[in-house]
This record gives structure tokens, sequence and C-alpha cells, in this order.
């Protein structure tokens, strides 16, 4: 809902000489609802009214590239803007904000809030160092932590959070790339949202009325430290700034009609004072953008890394794309299709051993607790030699669920042949009834194998009978293969193209099967 300031001093108060007040039209973020106190004196001091009009991060984008376009000459329009962040705005219009004057006014990064229990748990299994983005995807994978974040694609703060964890998942440092996001590291993390709003306040009175759904808030530093100030909750919160860097949002200032430019200066220069950054400081609970004003309180703490924002707008809406509606959502299913062939025996089923052991959380790095298997997902092993010999699916719900997969994984009985196409018909039959259950789940197959097909239908065959396969189910399931061994380069690469996925070579990465199972889970 549109708010307006309308103040009723005069001129002859205003500490501008005897000149009227001058208006600003202001299309502003909901963030910036806490600075009303402080208008008043902006508006005495400087002569200058700015009129709020306050408008959802969602709305504010259009809105603003609108209104940049026409520079409000037609008089009805907004003349300046002040968001949280115009990062996703610079993206989607560079043409018109390369054109926008803008100054940043104050600073607050993206972080985490944990309730103690939250907070006790995470400290234990990582005692004496600092928690990283990794850290807590990991917990949220295992649901040790349940959280609340804004719906990245109608806020400021939900999208920054969420730049900030797949910027921390890729591991470049440097902005997301589009094959960061095409093969990311995020589903682990997403399995633990618990609670989704479309506005920051929103998010907060959630929270806050529903202690029991959440043990976590990502969200402005700001609003964490408001809470605890207003004895929001009732249990002081823990906040977290990852150690691997945070995205921070620096409300900026937009002037969208360089006729009002001489207001504009007025106002930005009052309110880059040090004595009314201090204010700000105190009334909003954000850093000051000047570094000659000290920090106070928790603000002192460092800040770490800080994280960059994509540079081009596909990947952003990649980004989006991939993570979802946060309100619904189905779990992911993969099928692996594992060769259990003779010539997997020995070393090479150790390895495959160990591979699983890894996404089950036996891999600490960094990379592993971002892939490993999470809560929610569901998961079928299929073990084939020249035909199938078992499959067995699981829905993650605990360490039992995992154990039972390594069991299928440990179990003995090799088959006499490869039948590599056979398995993956198979594992076609078996996604096809995964998605007709339920059509919004995401099912992909993994598919390993360490030799040529020497068993069952040929390559030719598969195709003809993948291609007599319903188009929902040709358009939503995609292969991917895990080379390893003597297995047939060729042959995996052509399924890899024909079913819309990617082949990794663990061999050629001169690693391991394990690393090879991280690059490939989740890819689409």
């Amino acid at each position: 809902m549109a708010v307006t300031l309308t103040l009723s001093l005069t001129a002859a108060c205003s500490g501008a000489g005897d000149e009227d007040p001058t208006t600003l039209r202001v299309l502003a973020g909901p963030d910036l609802a806490v600075l009303e106190p402080l208008l008043d004196e902006l508006r005495s001091e400087t002569g200058v009214e700015l009129k709020m009009d306050y408008r959802a991060d969602a709305d504010t984008g259009e809105e603003l590239a609108a209104a940049g376009a026409s520079t409000a000459k037609d008089g009805g329009g907004h003349e300046a803007a002040w968001l949280s962040t115009d990062r996703s705005f610079q993206l989607r219009h560079k043409d018109i904000a390369r054109g926008l004057l803008r100054t940043p006014t104050m600073l607050s990064p993206v972080v985490v809030g944990l309730r103690p229990d939250a907070a006790r748990a995470l400290h234990a299994k990582s005692p004496g160092t600092e928690l990283s983005w990794a850290d807590l995807a990991d917990a949220a994978a295992t649901g040790t932590l349940r959280f609340g974040m804004a719906d990245p694609r109608r806020t400021g703060t939900g999208l920054a959070a969420l730049v900030g964890v797949a910027t921390a998942a890729a591991g470049t440092g440097g902005a997301l790339r589009e094959d960061d996001v095409s093969c990311d590291r995020l589903r682990g993390f997403r399995s633990g949202q618990r609670i989704t709003a479309a506005s920051t306040r929103d998010l907060l009175d959630d929270f806050t009325d529903h202690p029991g759904r959440a043990n976590a808030l990502i969200t402005y530093e700001s609003d964490l430290l408001a809470l605890d100030s207003g004895g929001r909750p009732k249990e002081k919160l823990e906040i977290v700034r990852p150690k691997d860097g945070t995205v921070l949002a620096d409300f900026p200032l937009l002037l969208l009609d360089p006729g009002r430019r001489a207001a504009y200066d007025k106002v930005v220069q009052w309110l880059r004072q040090d004595s009314v950054q201090r204010k700000i400081m105190r009334t909003a609970l954000r850093r000051p953008v000047n570094p000659s004003v000290a920090r106070e309180g928790e603000l002192r703490a460092p800040l770490g890394n800080a994280l960059y924002f994509p540079d081009r707008p596909d990947v952003l809406e990649r980004l989006l794309d991939d993570y979802g509606d946060p309100a619904h959502r189905v779990a992911d299913q993969v099928v692996f299709l594992l060769d259990f062939s003779g010539s997997m025996r020995g070393q090479r089923m150790a390895e495959l051993r160990e591979a699983f052991a890894d996404l089950s959380g036996a891999d600490s790095s960094a990379t592993g607790a971002f892939a490993r298997f999470y809560q929610g997902e569901r998961l079928t092993v299929v073990r084939f030699g020249g035909r199938v010999l078992e499959e067995r699916t699981v829905t993650v719900r605990g360490q039992r669920d995992l154990r039972t997969l390594a069991d299928v994984v440990a179990r003995g009985g090799y088959g006499d042949a490869t039948a590599v196409w056979a398995a993956l018909d198979h594992g076609y039959r078996t996604a096809s009834a995964a998605l007709a259950d339920e059509p919004g789940r995401s099912v992909s197959i993994v598919l390993m194998t360490d030799g040529e097909n020497n068993a069952g239908i040929a390559y030719e065959e598969f195709v003809r009978r993948y291609e007599a396969r319903s188009a929902g189910t040709r358009a939503a399931v995609h292969t991917y293969p895990v080379h390893f061994g003597e297995a047939d380069t060729g042959a995996l690469r052509r399924a890899a193209d024909r079913t819309g996925g990617r082949m990794v070579d663990a061999d050629a990465r001169g690693s391991s099967l394990s690393e090879a199972f991280k690059e490939i889970r989740g890819c689409r």
C-alpha cells in the first residue's frame, strides 16, 4: 500500500530561508520505512520534502524502469527512487540504469540469525571455527537447520541470500557464471526452508509468531538486530556472518528526473553527513556508508568477504528458475543406475561405495556439504549387470535411510555382462512412473558404468524406446552418465546429448569417482 508522508512545516521554519519546500516523489522499498522519523529533520534542514511511495520489492523494478525511461516528465511519476538494492534492476535494465545518478546511503549485509538450539548444534559440529554457508547448507540437508527466508523472486533480501549461498557454493571467488547454476549445489540448502513470504516484514512476523516452524532466519543484519532489540523473539538470536562472504545492500538513492538534480543533491548531501549517518545507524541499525563514522555495538563485527552479484541477467534468471517456488516444492528424485558387472570387483567397487558414503555426509569439505543427499530427497538405486539385479528406493529422513542405501551398494552379486542400454531403459520406466505419481517432481538419471554394452538391447533400440515415451518424460528427465574405466565414452556422450543431460568423465578428470558424482549431483 502506498504511504505518503505529508508535512505541514512552512518555509519560514524550514531552515531553507524564504524558499518554498521542494517535493521529491520517491519510489521506495519497504525497508526504507524505518527512516520515517528522520524525514522531518531532512525537510526542516534542507527544505526538501520526500513523498515516499512504498512498493513491494517485486513491484519496483518495472516501475523504476518506466520512471527512468520517462524521467517523470509527465509530472505524474516518480522523480527519485530509494531501494534496499537496485542490483536486479541494473542487470535487467542496463541502458536505463547506466544513465541514472546513484548514491549509496547505508549498508546492511544479508546474514543468518540462529535460535539457541540451532546455534548449539552447528557449533558442536564445527567447534572453534566461524560458520560458513557450507556449514549451513549441510545442516539444512540433515534437517538440523530449518530456516525462514523471503521469496527471492519477490524480495531483495531473499534474492541477496540466494545469490550469496549460490556464489559460496560455486567456490570460484567471482560472480556466478552459467555453468555454476547449471550444476548447482543448492538442493540440500533449499530443503531446509520452512518459512517464506512475499515481503521481509511478513517473514519476520511469521518467524516470531510461529517459533516452532523454523530455528533460523536469513535476512538483513539490521532486521535481526531490530528483532532482538525489540524483544522478538523471546530468545536472543545469534547472528552469523558466514565466513565465505555475504551480499551487501547499500540502499541507493536514484535520481530519475534530471530536472530535480538540485533537490536530489541536497538530500544526498544531508544523508551522508557524519551526524546523520550516526542517526541512521542508531535508528535503522544499518552500517554507515561513510568510513569516517565509527560503527557501534554489534555493527562493529567484521563482514569478511563481499560476494559479487551476477553480472549477466540470464544467470540471475536461471538461478531463480532453478530455485523454484519456495512455497510449493516437491523434493527431487535421482535414479542411480550402477554397473555391478564383474569388472567392478575390487578397487572400483570400493571407490563406488566411497562415493556414496561421501554423498551421505562423510565428505566434510565445502563441496561435499553442498552436494550431499538431503532430507526429503527420493533416491533410487538400480544395480545391473547383464540384467537388472536389484532396485531399491528410499526417501531420506535420517541416517537409517542412508544406511539402507549403503547396504544396497555394499551387497555382492555381480553380473557376468554389462547391459548398459537395457539398464537405462529400465531407468526411464522408473522415472516415468515417478512423474506419473507426482508430475511436479524433478527426476534425473545418473548412469555409472566401467564397460561397454555387451548384453541386452542395443543403443539404437534404447533410442527407439526413448523416443516413444511421452513428450513430458523426454522433456523432464535427463541422463547424466559417469564414465569410468573402459566405458564407451562416445556412446555415453551420445546418450547424454540425446536426453538433454551431460557426461562427466571420472578418468579424464584425474580425480576420484566421488568427485565425479559430486559434480554430476543435481545437474539439469
